[in-house]
């Protein structure tokens, strides 16, 4: 059986990567072949397969592939056969409306979206809220399977304090050091509009870090969609993670998240560990930019802060008592988080790669297309 992975265009990362690794480690004989950006292919092990994301020869993979398996839209043409099965694990829990939800988008950008929308035969959700969420916004009508996300597993693996001290280390974060992960989202009109910058921040991220102290470091993550387009002026006190290759790994390194309306607060939850919103531009992004599913003020896991000064107050007083979850902290666990057990991807190999499967190298099919023609 021939399977064609991809994450966030071309990475390796996210639930693939981790569907992938268990396929391996369980010894199932499938050929597998990854989609790697022209610049991200030295992350790949040297033992991955790998062809250039949107080349002729990845449209290839994937139209002779018996699976796909994705965790994002893939943003450029190809015809899926009717044999192939394609599993769309989607890469976050939406607080902000996606897709045909959205306020605005730039023409043209939702309809070819839809194109890819049309090939997938299954998506993943990471909970009960999420599932209705993308079937109204993805206009899906096949199955949505409530699994968690594979990818979080490592969160909850008995092996996390042993990675934890490794990506530490790897970072230069010695004990004793807390670790800020400040992971914003990105914003739809500087990335879209043309003539504005594609990415800045409403801070200096450098006072912020010197006022974080000598026992403190920041760790910067900004969104995939702007991380190569950041530009931090040299001699700044921040350590850039943007191009680090898998989040989740940096969500074991950290002692505090701070964001603003980024799926990365309902992963990060899984850890326990707090969480500030550092949300200055609330009402735009709320009312205007992009809109919300939900009421944050209501649901978030940690206070909503609008000025740097602020958010450097919170995390001092982390810092002054040892931190427990509170009452709210536990409900948004409970609501968005109860799936992210470990056994994630125990449960999509259940589904789609089942060891009868294996022997027999047919995959797994829930509710498959009728329609034999080619999809676009």
């Amino acid at each position: 059986m021939k399977v064609v992975l991809n994450s966030f265009r071309g990475m390796y990362s996210d639930s693939p990567r981790t569907l992938f690794e268990a396929l391996r480690e369980r010894g199932d004989a499938h050929e597998y072949l990854w989609l790697a950006a022209a610049d991200r292919v030295a992350e790949f092990p040297t033992d991955v397969a790998t062809v250039t994301f949107g080349s002729a020869e990845a449209r290839a993979a994937l139209e002779s592939a018996d699976v796909v398996v994705s965790n994002d839209h893939l943003g450029f043409d190809w015809d899926k056969s009717p044999g192939t099965t394609y599993l769309q694990t989607w890469h976050g829990t939406p607080l902000k409306r996606i897709h045909n939800d959205v306020m605005w988008a730039p023409e043209g950008r939702l309809a070819y979206l839809d194109l890819d929308i049309a090939r997938w035969d299954a998506l993943l959700s990471p909970n009960a809220v999420s599932t209705p969420l993308f079937k109204r916004a993805f206009g899906f009508t096949g199955p949505v399977h409530e699994t968690g996300y594979p990818r979080n597993d490592v969160l909850s693996s008995p092996d996390r304090d042993r990675l934890r001290a490794e990506v530490r280390a790897q970072l230069g974060i010695a004990d004793g050091v807390t670790a800020v992960l400040y992971a914003p989202t990105w914003r739809d009109d500087a990335v879209f509009t043309e003539g504005v910058p594609d990415h800045t921040f409403p801070l200096d991220l450098g006072d912020f870090a010197r006022g974080l102290g000598e026992d403190h470091v920041l760790l910067l993550r900004v969104h995939q969609m702007v991380s190569d387009r950041l530009d931090i002026p040299e001699g700044t006190p921040v350590q850039d993670v943007s191009g680090y290759p898998d989040i989740r790994y940096l969500f074991l390194a950290a002692d505090v998240l701070v964001t603003d309306y980024s799926s990365a607060m309902f992963d990060f939850a899984v850890t326990g560990r707090p969480i500030i919103h550092f949300t200055y531009d609330l009402d735009y992004f709320q009312n205007e930019l992009r809109g919300f599913y939900f009421d944050l003020a209501e649901a978030a896991p940690g206070p909503l802060l609008g000025t740097s000064d602020e958010v450097l107050s919170a995390i001092a007083d982390l810092g002054r008592q040892p931190w427990e979850p509170g009452p709210r902290y536990a409900h948004f666990q409970q609501t968005f988080c109860s799936l992210e057990d470990g056994h994630a991807t125990d449960r999509v190999l259940d589904l789609f790669f089942p060891p009868d499967a294996a022997a027999s190298g047919e995959p797994a099919r829930t509710d498959p297309p009728t329609n034999d023609e080619p999809r676009r």
